[in-house]
């Protein structure tokens, strides 16, 4: 299952956020078939089509 949390910007986690972040940072990573492991061929050609989330203006003006 997913969760997501939306937290204004410099909001602290809370003690269950922080305990729930800690207990998954040594899990593996899953590959499956819908979400497949990335190639070094695949990472050397990405690119990002968006801005930065923290910046406020946006890449470009669509339209």
């Amino acid at each position: 299952m997913t969760v997501k949390y939306t937290l204004k910007r410099g909001q602290p986690l809370t003690p269950a956020q922080v305990a729930e972040l800690d207990a998954l940072k040594d899990r593996p990573i899953i590959f499956d078939e819908d979400c497949p492991e990335t190639t070094e061929e695949q990472l050397r050609k990405f690119r990002r089509v968006n801005s930065h989330p923290d910046s406020a203006a946006p890449a470009r003006k669509l339209g």
